[in-house]
């Protein structure tokens, strides 16, 4: 309402704007006189507010922008390396949505965690959980993951996981799993079948002649 308005104005000048000595801000601070728009009128003249007194939003955002610019000015180092809340929030925010951030690998919950995954996906295990990770995070096994690869889209519906963690997300994630390790299982298949053609290959014998029948000359 006015009167909010009228202290609202007498606030910034005596706080943060201060154009005006003390002693002169007399006409400014009797919020309740009849003359008060008028000394107003002249408060936005003094500060050189290129606005009109009846444009009272507009007023009020230049005012306001004019305190700040001066807080600054008055306390810039205190302001310089000052970040915003709304950026701490931010980076906060995205710390709390990566919680691999402030993982404790030692953790004895985190090891049973590994153990207990391992037993679902049905992967070997090893004594120490560390190396079953590390097996995955190889430059080696880095790289390949990183290759693109096309295939046909999968239905997951139409694929029985065996088991089931009583979570949806976690039975889906587990699917995904288990088909990649069946595809590489399928690849080493393939590699174990070229290695024992190529063992034939070396010690079949190259006198052999099927076509006579016979062996040798």
């Amino acid at each position: 309402d006015e009167t909010e308005f009228r202290n609202f104005i007498v606030w910034l000048e005596d706080q943060k704007i201060r154009h005006y000595k003390i002693e002169d801000r007399g006409n400014l601070r009797n919020i309740h006189s009849e003359d008060w728009p008028k000394s107003f009128e002249k408060y936005m003249k003094d500060v050189n507010c290129p606005f009109k007194i009846q444009e009272r939003q507009e007023t009020v955002d230049w005012l306001l922008g004019l305190a700040v610019r001066l807080e600054y000015g008055d306390n810039a180092d205190k302001y310089k390396d000052s970040t915003p809340d709304g950026a701490k929030n931010a980076d906060n925010t995205a710390k709390n949505a990566e919680p691999l951030i402030n993982l404790d690998v030692n953790n004895p919950d985190f090891k049973a965690g590994v153990m207990a995954l391992a037993n679902l996906l049905q992967i070997q295990r090893h004594d120490d959980y560390l190396v079953m990770l590390k097996e995955r995070l190889t430059q080696e096994a880095i790289a390949k993951a990183s290759q693109s690869k096309e295939g046909l889209p999968v239905a997951l519906e139409k694929h029985i996981l065996g088991f089931d963690t009583g979570d949806a997300v976690i039975n889906e994630a587990a699917q995904i799993l288990r088909l990649l390790h069946i595809e590489e299982l399928r690849e080493l298949q393939t590699k174990i079948n070229e290695a024992i053609v190529a063992v034939q290959a070396i010690i079949a014998d190259p006198k052999t002649d099927h076509r006579l029948g016979k062996v040798g000359r």
